[in-house]
């Protein structure tokens, strides 16, 4: 589509969407949302910016293809789930460990982040390997 006003306000309405992910990601820690939800409101911004621009700039724009993106997501989540066997737990228990950023300080970290932030990649990445797919085919 070649719309002047669907690529000004694309470009505004990406970026957006790409923030409010992020937040949707990081608050799913003790709220609801998370890495699922945040992922489609990743991909829902890649989608529009596909039909704004073509799939070919959305490949440019992520760098990385998207099929990586699910491989390192699942990579993340196993990664997750055997922190917690490494502390004597079952798989997938949430495990919690003091980060010390300036020595005094700690930055609680969990491997609940490192799950969420797996299940965003692989549901960005297997989504977007699919749309990508179906809108290359109609070429």
């Amino acid at each position: 589509m070649d719309s002047l006003i669907l690529k000004t306000g694309t470009r505004l309405l990406t970026a957006l969407m790409l923030v409010f992910s992020i937040f949707l990601l990081f608050r799913g820690h003790n709220e609801p949302g998370g890495g699922f939800i945040g992922s489609l409101v990743a991909t829902t911004a890649f989608c529009l910016y596909a039909i704004a621009f073509g799939v070919t700039e959305v490949r440019k724009a992520l760098v990385i293809d998207p099929k990586i993106l699910s491989i390192v997501g699942l990579a993340l989540s196993l990664l997750a789930g055997l922190m917690a066997i490494v502390q004597g737990d079952m798989f997938l228990t949430g495990v919690w460990s003091p980060a010390y950023v300036d020595g005094s300080s700690a930055l609680p970290l969990s491997s609940v982040l490192v799950f969420d932030v797996g299940v965003y990649l692989v549901v960005m990445g297997a989504v977007l390997t699919v749309v990508f797919a179906i809108e290359e085919d109609k070429l």
